[in-house]
């Protein structure tokens, strides 16, 4: 916890250049466009910052504080190790996104992480339960052995056969922070980072797809099961957690009796509610329990695309699942008697961004209704 009683020059002699960097990536700006909006620093002096090769002064910290928009004190060290130097995560699809979208997701993620370990200062939050049973790298796994994981998890989360009621609130209950990212980077997709002392699962806040939600959210717990940091942006990983995430959240035994063989959109769409998973989904699973064969499988794809329904599904499920377990952590510290605004000052930490993380309205007033 930063101390609010500490000075600027307290603050600069405890100076964390991974804070710079994350509030610099936070705003999607290169070192270049950050030494201009200060307007003082140059792009040098910033990257000697970073490296540690020099030590912001206190003037310079108030630069860096009003253009980065974070409070001063959250460029002071926090009392306990930080993450590791170069923070990876499972990404969809590494070409469809730029550096920088990447680099400004992650730092969203490791804001996340920073509020989850100030709030575990004040509240007990679910032990980390994340079994992990590794696959090699390059390793190609049979089908049935992606199966067997998923079972074996299922088995230690204590989930009965059939459908999963709420994925989302299934990952925070065994100790997985997830959150959804309400920042304008278009092109990234739900991810993770596999931080040892609490992973985090970023799902996209602008689909709107409930299914697709839950398929992300089973798709990145396959990573943090299956796959260490040496697998990051491997096709064949990305292939195992979409083959984990379907046996997750169908698995064979239950999903198999009820698959139709042929052409049956009523059944399929019987299906999707009942399961809360795509019509996209229960036609691959259906290929690969041996329901569906080859030509069927591609006639329906066919007709998927000729109804437009690759984009947009018939069956609308509802909105997505909502993280709870960040808000439902504020909730209690503020009921400890530390309100929001005492919390944010002894944590440092970037209000507004807090605020759009936790989907809390900036304006908290009473609003006059007409």
């Amino acid at each position: 916890m930063n101390d609010p009683q500490l000075d600027p020059g307290d603050i600069a002699a405890l100076f964390d250049r991974g804070r710079l960097r994350m509030a610099r990536e936070l705003r999607g700006l290169t070192q270049v466009q950050l030494a201009r909006e200060t307007g003082s620093v140059t792009s040098a002096s910033v990257s000697q910052f970073e490296n540690g090769h020099a030590r912001p002064a206190t003037s310079t910290l108030r630069r860096l504080s009003v253009a980065l928009r974070v409070p001063l004190p959250f460029f002071a060290a926090p009392a306990r190790p930080p993450a590791q130097e170069q923070v990876n995560g499972f990404f969809r699809s590494l070409r469809s996104t730029s550096p920088r979208d990447r680099q400004q997701a992650l730092a969203y993620v490791q804001l996340a992480r920073e509020l989850t370990l100030e709030l575990e200062k004040f509240v007990a939050l679910p032990d980390l339960d994340l079994p992990r049973i590794p696959v090699d790298e390059g390793q190609q796994f049979r089908s049935v052995e992606i199966e067997e994981i998923a079972a074996q998890v299922r088995a230690r989360w204590k989930v009965l056969g059939g459908p999963i009621e709420n994925m989302v609130r299934l990952l925070e209950k065994n100790g997985i922070v997830v959150i959804r990212f309400r920042v304008s980077i278009e092109k990234v997709d739900a991810f993770c980072v596999d931080f040892p002392d609490r992973p985090v699962v970023a799902l996209g806040a602008d689909k709107g797809l409930r299914d697709r939600s839950r398929f992300d959210a089973a798709h990145e717990l396959g990573h943090l099961v299956m796959h260490g940091a040496g697998q990051v942006g491997d096709k064949g990983a990305e292939s195992q957690a979409n083959e984990f995430a379907a046996a997750f959240l169908m698995p064979a035994d239950d999903i198999k009796p009820e698959l139709p063989s042929r052409l049956d959109w009523p059944t399929l769409l019987r299906l999707k509610a009942k399961w809360h998973v795509s019509i996209a989904a229960l036609l691959v699973r259906a290929k690969t329990l041996g329901v569906m064969d080859e030509h069927t499988y591609a006639q329906a794809w066919k007709t998927l695309s000729v109804r437009g329904w690759r984009k947009v599904e018939p069956g609308n499920l509802g909105n997505p699942e909502v993280p709870v377990l960040l808000q439902r952590a504020l909730e209690l510290t503020e009921r400890t008697g530390f309100p929001f605004d005492e919390f944010i000052s002894r944590s440092g930490l970037p209000e507004a961004d807090i605020r759009t993380l936790l989907n809390r309205d900036i304006d908290e007033r009473p609003r006059v209704e007409f």
